[in-house]
């Protein structure tokens, strides 16, 4: 008899282990204007609104551009949930059976592109000149 407990004991851990769940993580990352081409850590994901998965909680480098728009060089933190900490992530990643499903939304806005007009630039290309000469002759 203590042969067939010992066997439903590890038949049961097995089937615990192989049917436990996942966790999915997805991140949406909105604009404005929409349509902008959107970076993580330099990585192009595509043109907003976009969603892609993500494996890790922390520190994200965003970059977004679009022509006519000023490009969007920012971090943005990604904090992880209560289930992903120790021991919670065991059961949440491993001991579960269902899926838990974490989705996290960014927005951003970007500024329209000015145009400096050509006089204002010459002029403070002037001035700088001017002020470069003026600390070499000191």
């Amino acid at each position: 008899m203590r042969k067939i407990e010992h066997i439903l004991l590890l038949t049961v851990i097995i089937l615990v282990l192989t049917a436990g769940g996942c966790v999915e993580r997805r991140l949406t990352i909105n604009t404005e204007p929409q349509g902008a081409t959107v970076f993580l850590n330099d990585e192009q994901i595509g043109k907003s609104p976009v969603t892609t998965d993500f494996s890790w909680y922390g520190d994200y480098k965003v970059r977004i551009k679009k022509e006519g728009w000023q490009t969007l060089n920012t971090h943005r933190r990604l904090k992880a949930p209560w289930y992903d900490y120790f021991p919670f992530d065991f059961f949440a990643q491993v001991v579960y059976p269902g899926s838990i499903v974490d989705t996290y939304e960014w927005e951003f806005e970007l500024p329209e592109q000015t145009q400096i007009p050509k006089e204002q630039l010459l002029e403070k290309a002037q001035a700088l000149k001017s002020e470069v000469e003026q600390t070499q002759s000191q």
